[in-house]
């Protein structure tokens, strides 16, 4: 899966399950402070993001993610 595709699934999850506002889904929005996301927010959203992985990703991976494109870059290796 492209770096696009893979942003655009992450965007409709945090959209439907977060309820969050699509004209903040942004690259560069950062989980903390942007999108007011904590660490069970995260562990959550590896959760949701599982049918678009091909294998399991463990949470620690995230301790370094500050914006989307960080978790992108994460998930990328691993996506569908």
């Amino acid at each position: 899966m492209q770096k696009e595709q893979l942003f655009d699934k992450l965007k409709e999850v945090l959209m439907h399950e977060f309820d969050l506002d699509e004209s903040i889904i942004t690259p560069d929005a950062n989980i903390a402070t942007d999108l007011d996301l904590d660490s069970i927010d995260a562990v959550e959203l590896i959760v949701k993001m599982k049918p678009y992985l091909t294998a399991r990703i463990e949470p620690e991976a995230f301790k370094s993610a500050k914006t989307l494109a960080d978790v992108v870059s994460i998930l990328e290796p691993i996506a569908r």
